[in-house]
């Protein structure tokens, strides 16, 4: 590898099962890749459940130990449960409840009292105060935080971005300003890897904003795919993308009560997971394209194909579905490196990649 090299690897998010995607892929790499798993990567850039990824490999974790891990289910080297994420934000909800007792106890007094009746634009006044009274998430990763310290302590991974042994990103959206904020760069080095790793991951309405300091921090969705610019930010010149974001291309859509055609019979929340996998999906290729025109860096995107991604529409609960998610990344990505050092990929020429 020329020592003016610089190899970046960017893990957007994809929820539990777009991880499973990246751990499969990315052990497909070390174990096809001489050198890569003792070597790793100069930079590492996570978003959302990225970010968790990104920040274990960052502190010289093996992708290929992680992917034994989840294919076993008496593995308990990262016991992730769903209780650690599916934690009821009980502030906010309970915040909600003191607002629509308000709200109702101010209605009904309108309503009953002996004065001129409501008008309907009084009624929605009141409607609208119930709006304004939703809890800000469903769920708080505060659980999630502490289970990702604990594994931190265990495989003496450290919390700090000063101390991890090789270059960190972790990319997030201030709620009340809109701004990128990049976890690691000067100003925002001092926050905990948990705690930005979370702040990355409150995708609305499922959870809800995180705070660090005086300010709330979100996953703004498609606008995460700027860790690309992020890792040409910190000079790299080979950027390594394994996004699980693809659009599900319907055929055979698994549901509870069978298989189905439409991604519709999925219900709301995948209308929406499909709706952020088309934007997330169209504005990623748009700066890989860029970059390539650029001249700037060689990207390596990897990623399902979209029938592939139907994988992704199985419970992630289920050991089963990690099974099959894991194994396919790891089996198809194991193919495409053959075709990538007989095509010799400009990526794997500048990254001085050679098969193991």
């Amino acid at each position: 590898m020329d020592p003016g090299t610089k190899v970046a690897l960017c893990l957007p998010g994809g929820g539990a099962t777009g991880a499973m995607y990246q751990i499969g892929a990315l052990a497909a790499l070390e174990d096809g890749v001489a050198g890569l798993g003792e070597h790793g990567f100069d930079l590492y850039v996570g978003t959302s459940s990225g970010a968790s990824v990104a920040a274990v490999l960052a502190a010289g974790l093996r992708p290929e130990r992680i992917y034994r891990a989840f294919l076993d289910p008496a593995d308990t080297y990262f016991p992730l449960e769903r209780k650690h994420l599916l934690r009821m934000d009980l502030v906010e909800w309970r915040r909600t409840a003191v607002a629509v007792w308000q709200t109702l106890r101010h209605g009904s007094a309108s309503l009953f009292s002996r004065g001129p009746a409501p008008t309907p634009a009084m009624l929605w006044e009141e409607l609208d105060r119930l709006y304004d009274a939703l809890p800000a998430g469903f769920f708080s990763l505060d659980g999630y935080e502490g289970f990702l310290e604990e594994f931190f302590v265990r495989r003496e991974v450290p919390n700090t971005f000063q101390q991890m042994p090789r270059t960190l990103r972790v990319l997030a959206h201030d709620l009340d300003s809109g701004e990128q904020v990049c976890f690691g760069d000067p100003g925002h080095e001092h926050v905990a890897i948990t705690r930005a790793c979370i702040a990355s991951m409150a995708v609305p309405p499922f959870f809800s904003p995180v705070r660090i300091g005086q300010r709330h921090y979100i996953d703004a969705g498609a606008a995460q795919v700027s860790h690309l610019d992020v890792a040409l930010a910190q000079g790299a010149n080979v950027i390594v993308v394994v996004s699980p974001m693809v659009p599900v291309l319907a055929e055979a859509v698994p549901t509870g009560h069978g298989k189905k055609s439409s991604v519709r019979d999925k219900g709301l929340m995948w209308v929406m997971n499909q709706a952020i996998r088309i934007g997330m999906h169209k504005l990623l290729h748009e700066s890989v394209q860029r970059i390539a025109a650029s001249g700037r860096a060689e990207v390596l995107l990897i990623e399902p194909e979209p029938t592939d991604a139907l994988l992704f529409m199985h419970n992630p609960a289920s050991f089963a579905a990690r099974r099959k998610i894991l194994e396919h990344a790891y089996r198809t990505t194991r193919a495409r490196l053959g075709t990538w050092f007989e095509d010799r990929s400009p990526a794997f020429l500048q990254a001085g990649y050679a098969p193991r």
